[in-house]
């Protein structure tokens, strides 16, 4: 089922938030809180120290009207710098991957492209950039 959410990152207190924002809503994590621990040894992530890897991975909570809210601490120690402006995306869901690849390639019009579109190593077709206007869009496809 195609979808769209707003993915959030957060320079190392997702939790907190994400608690705060739970108690707002009332509703409950889906597939729970994921930690940079649980990922650390399936990917090419350099060594993390205890503090990263207690680090929210992705974590996402249900608002209203299915709308979801999603988010990942973004850790200096792997290379991330957030800042006001680009802690911020719009997250495309397609139901597939050419439709993934058709929307990226638009978006893509003079846009700058953080992340190619790609196969990546959690399963999805992933891929970022921001469009012209300065707006920062995921596109993503996972196959069921």
């Amino acid at each position: 089922m195609p979808k769209i959410s707003t993915y959030l990152n957060f320079p190392g207190n997702a939790e907190e938030a994400f608690l705060f924002y739970q108690s707002i809503f009332k509703t409950e994590f889906v597939n729970g809180i994921q930690r940079f621990a649980d990922i650390a040894t399936e990917s090419n992530l350099p060594p993390m120290s205890d503090a990263v890897k207690n680090m929210i991975s992705h974590i996402e909570l249900p608002l209203l009207n299915n709308h979801i809210l999603m988010a990942s601490d973004a850790p200096s120690e792997l290379g991330f710098t957030v800042t006001a402006g680009n802690n911020m995306h719009i997250c495309v869901e397609p139901e597939s991957k050419e439709e993934a690849q058709r929307i990226f390639d638009g978006l893509s019009e003079g846009a700058a492209i953080s992340m190619p579109i790609q196969d990546m190593f959690w399963g999805a077709y992933y891929g970022t950039l921001t469009d012209q206007f300065g707006i920062n869009w995921m596109i993503t496809f996972t196959a069921k």
